[in-house]
């Protein structure tokens, strides 16, 4: 599929989502893409690209790469993010009596802050990469974050496909189903 991605990461990988212009949006099975992956998949593709690292269809961390090698990152799911990047106190002896805790829940609102107050540069960084795309449509800053901030029902596999619809990626088509 990707000359330049390492065997592990080809064998891994299938298209999930067609997009017009010949743009994919590919699945990779779980532990068989990183984060170093990214530059290969660019170099191969000639242009932009991004990866969405999902967890249990709850939660992503996207990483959008351009060909000049600038990066974005911006999390889907930033409630549940910030219940897993709370500061955990040094101390801290059994992590499941922390979360039933008022100092777990004022660690996660500190967090959700510090998570809400990125999402600004975070939603410039994906729509500077998106405009290396070249698409015809220019994606506004405003409706980035908007997406970046809300809450998703159901997969996070949709609230992805949203992202890049958002960003002004052409929408995907259902992949036909076999019979």
């Amino acid at each position: 599929m990707f000359a330049g991605l390492d065997e592990e990461a080809r064998a891994g990988g299938a298209t999930w989502e067609a997009r017009p212009g010949g743009r994919q949006t590919l699945q990779f099975a779980y532990e068989t893409w990183d984060d170093a992956d990214l530059p290969a998949l660019v170099e191969w593709s000639g242009g932009p690209a991004c990866a969405a690292h999902v967890s249990d269809s709850d939660l992503a961390l996207v990483t959008g790469l351009d060909a000049v090698g600038r990066r974005w990152q911006a999390w889907l799911g930033l409630d549940l993010a910030a219940r897993l990047l709370a500061e955990e106190p040094e101390d801290l002896e059994d992590q499941l009596l922390w979360l039933e805790t008022p100092e777990f829940h004022d660690a996660v609102g500190r967090k959700r802050a510090e998570l809400d107050a990125e999402i600004p540069a975070d939603a410039q960084g994906a729509v500077a990469w998106a405009a290396t795309a070249g698409l015809p449509v220019t994606p506004q800053p405003g409706r980035i974050e908007e997406v970046l901030r809300s809450s998703h029902d159901g997969p996070v596999e949709d609230f992805f496909s949203t992202l890049l619809d958002g960003l002004g990626f052409p929408r995907a088509t259902p992949l036909p189903t076999a019979p």
